[in-house]
């Protein structure tokens, strides 16, 4: 039979990073492909005893239907958090719980996209961001971006010049895949430019709690006058990423569409799911939860930015992350991060490919490396594994 798939789905290629995690999933592979959050820092004993609590007291709501907004205890605590570290001035209807903010990615692209419409972004930019938009039928526009975020002159002179520029997106802290942290002007420079041009700014912010150093600076939001900036949270990487719940906030008018999008997606998330974090967070400090994972984080990173630096041969770079869970490596120009890594999976070592991270190809001379997840002995055995190639492919 010849099946007849919606024309989206021509747009539509497996991530490469849910591949390669299919090799990691073996117990003898080294892997910093994933943004997998450390497992031996998930609050288990907690989360059996909260889980306890949530179904002796509250076990009939627990296992019920919600709304599609969300349980309204944990909406409450992402709009204060929000409101307390980001300088933002969000209530509970601002607030809609999602699958992650993955999901959140995805019902961007419902709401705000018909096919040809067009995102930029910032070059690169996060894989399954690049995937969900994709879907929709857009084009891609990778505005130039530095150390500091994207560029205000090339943002500006793109603006001025594409007609149907829709949405923004961009990863202002910690960035995936660079570890790039945007400056507090260029954040401002940006929300002015999507006020002057009418377009919506999606901030996605699943790191910006794990800062290793220097201080927090505020969310676009705080720049924002018109409601054109969105905000995207997740408990995955400062809590447990196997609940699938995170968070969008933004002006009232917005988040009822978004309402209406998951409501035809899947009716609400997970009820007892959000019942459990939130009793979570009444009943234990999450704060010194994200403390203890920033300093194991921050150990891991020091570790491989200083094996990397000791180990990788002249004329490999990489960027040196103030938080989060990547660093990104770029290498000659006459090697490919792909030919790398399928040396590497010879010696169980895997890692992502930079090239899937510019959504219009190219730059296949770059990788990304997450430090997260593996043990301070594998991290080191790993990149000396990787320079030892790096070191072969640059000599020929």
């Amino acid at each position: 039979m010849k099946f007849q798939f919606a024309k989206r789905m021509a747009h539509l290629k497996a991530s490469d990073i849910r591949e390669i995690l299919k090799v990691t999933e073996k117990p003898e592979v080294i892997s910093f492909a994933g943004g997998l959050p450390a497992p031996e820092l998930f609050p288990v004993e907690e989360i059996k005893r909260v889980n306890r609590i949530v179904l002796e007291e509250e076990g009939t709501k627990a296992l019920q239907y919600t709304t599609t907004e969300g349980y309204n205890p944990l909406r409450e605590w992402a709009a204060n958090r929000m409101n307390s570290r980001l300088g933002t001035n969000f209530e509970l209807d601002n607030i809609l719980l999602t699958h992650g903010s993955q999901q959140a990615l995805d019902l961007s692209g419902k709401v705000f996209l018909d096919e040809g419409d067009v995102v930029l972004c910032e070059s690169p930019t996060y894989l399954a961001a690049i995937n969900a938009f994709k879907a929709y039928g857009c084009n891609f526009i990778e505005v130039p971006t530095d150390d500091d975020g994207m560029i205000p002159d090339e943002l500006e002179r793109i603006l001025e010049s594409t007609k149907r520029a829709k949405i923004i997106y961009v990863i202002p802290e910690f960035q995936n895949p660079t570890g790039r942290t945007w400056s507090l002007e260029r954040r401002e420079q940006l929300v002015k430019a999507a006020m002057r041009h009418q377009v919506m700014v999606i901030e996605d912010n699943p790191y910006g709690e794990i800062r290793f150093e220097g201080e927090t600076l505020p969310s676009l939001k705080y720049f924002d006058q018109v409601g054109c900036v969105l905000c995207l949270g997740s408990f995955s990487k400062i809590f447990c990423p196997g609940y699938r719940i995170g968070w969008v906030a933004g002006d009232e008018r917005v988040i009822e569409k978004y309402v209406l999008v998951k409501q035809g997606a899947d009716l609400q998330c997970n009820t007892i799911a959000q019942m459990v974090i939130a009793k979570y967070l009444e009943l234990y400090d999450i704060d010194e939860h994200i403390t203890k994972i920033r300093e194991v984080y921050r150990q891991r990173r020091d570790l491989a930015i200083k094996t990397m630096e000791n180990e990788f041969p002249e004329g490999v770079t990489f960027t040196k992350p103030q938080g989060g869970l990547f660093a990104w490596v770029k290498i000659p120009v006459n090697i490919s991060a792909r030919d790398v890594l399928e040396k590497s999976l010879e010696d169980n070592v895997a890692f992502v490919p930079g090239g899937s991270f510019f959504p219009n190809g190219g730059n296949e001379n770059t990788f990304r490396i997450n430090f997260s997840n593996m043990p301070e002995d594998r991290i080191v055995k790993g990149l000396q594994c990787l320079a030892d190639i790096l070191r072969k492919l640059v000599k020929i």
